[in-house]
C-alpha cells in the first residue's frame, strides 16, 4: 500500500461546527471510497437518524458521538449491502500474524496482521463496528483499507 492509503481513515471535521458532517479526504486514490461512504452518511444524518432537528442542524449540529454513530451505520449497512446473502464480515487489525510470509507473498504490515469477524445480523455487525469505530477513524488506523477488505470479505471472492 502506498503512504496515503497506510494513512487513510474517517476523519471527521470539527464536531459541532458548520462541516461536522464532512469527512477530510486527502489526495490519492482513497478519495473515492470516502466520497461513497460520505454520500451515505449524508443520506443518513438527512433523512434517516430520528432527530427533531431542522435539516441543516442534523449535518451541522452533530458531536464526536453523533459522527461515530452515524460511520457505524452507514458502513454496516455497505457492508450488509455488499454481503447480499444476509452476512457481513468486518476485518480488524491485530499484533498476531495470521499469514505466514511465503516467496509467493509480499508482506505490508496489514494484510498478514487482519483478523476477521463474521456477523449474520446487521443489527450486531453495526454495534460491532461501533464498539471499534475508533480502528477506521483513528490516525494510522488503516480505516479505509479495514473497510475496502471488509467488502471484498463480505462480498466473498468468489462473487
Amino acid at each position: 500500500f502506498s503512504h496515503d492509503w497506510a494513512n487513510a481513515s474517517f476523519r471527521f471535521r470539527q464536531p459541532r461546527s458548520d462541516l461536522a458532517y464532512a469527512l477530510e479526504a486527502g489526495k490519492g486514490g482513497t478519495r473515492a471510497i470516502l466520497m461513497a461512504v460520505q454520500a451515505h452518511i449524508i443520506k443518513y444524518l438527512l433523512f434517516e437518524r430520528d432527530t427533531e432537528d431542522t435539516h441543516l442542524e442534523r449535518l451541522c449540529g452533530i458531536g464526536r458521538q453523533e459522527q461515530g454513530e452515524a460511520l457505524a451505520v452507514v458502513l454496516a449497512e455497505r457492508l450488509w449491502a455488499a454481503g447480499g446473502s444476509g452476512r457481513a464480515v468486518v476485518c480488524l487489525l491485530t499484533t498476531a500474524l495470521h499469514v505466514l510470509p511465503s516467496p509467493d507473498y509480499r508482506a505490508n504490515s496489514i494484510t498478514e496482521r487482519i483478523q476477521l469477524f463474521e456477523f449474520s445480523e446487521k443489527a450486531a455487525a453495526q454495534e460491532f463496528i461501533f464498539k471499534h469505530i475508533n480502528c477506521f477513524r483513528g490516525e494510522g488506523g488503516h480505516g479505509v483499507i479495514l473497510f475496502l477488505y471488509s467488502l471484498l470479505f463480505s462480498r466473498t471472492l468468489e462473487r
